[in-house]
């Protein structure tokens, strides 16, 4: 964990305050604890304790909700969804970090080789495809 940076699974309110704080009743957040869609940490005694990360996720179901006017389903279904691409999300970034560091150990080892080649290669680099997608759609706009 980073310093000054809190940790968002760490429990800090209970369920009258959270309850308070999204004018929902309790009983509706038992309810989505018991659809598995909120999972709270307990105490000893048994008292529901909500992270910082339980509120974000509660915010979300409560947007499905409340504006989409999304079932309780399918709420879960797309948390499960949201789930599985926030995974993929780590698993691509993962394998880029691989490539970038297999072509920076392959052009390290050729760095020779280049310097007294003919004719030079440039460096490569590679772009996330949210920030090439993100340029391209500014650049479309711009040429508009």
């Amino acid at each position: 964990m980073k310093k000054g940076k809190k940790n968002k699974k760490e429990p800090l309110y209970m369920i009258g305050a959270v309850s308070r704080m999204f004018n929902i009743h309790p009983q509706t957040l038992r309810l989505y604890e018991r659809e598995g869609l909120l999972t709270p940490s307990r105490t000893e005694g048994k008292t529901r304790l909500y992270s910082q990360e339980d509120i974000e996720k509660l915010e979300f179901i409560l947007f499905l909700t409340r504006e989409l006017g999304v079932n309780l389903a399918g709420v879960d279904a797309i948390l499960r969804m949201r789930e599985q691409m926030l995974q993929m999300q780590k698993q691509i970034e993962y394998l880029l970090e691989y490539i970038q560091e297999e072509i920076k150990r392959r052009y390290a080892e050729s760095y020779e080789e280049q310097q007294n080649a003919l004719m030079r290669v440039p460096k490569v680099e590679i772009t996330k495809i949210e920030e090439y997608m993100y340029n391209k759609f500014r650049k479309e706009q711009e040429g508009e």
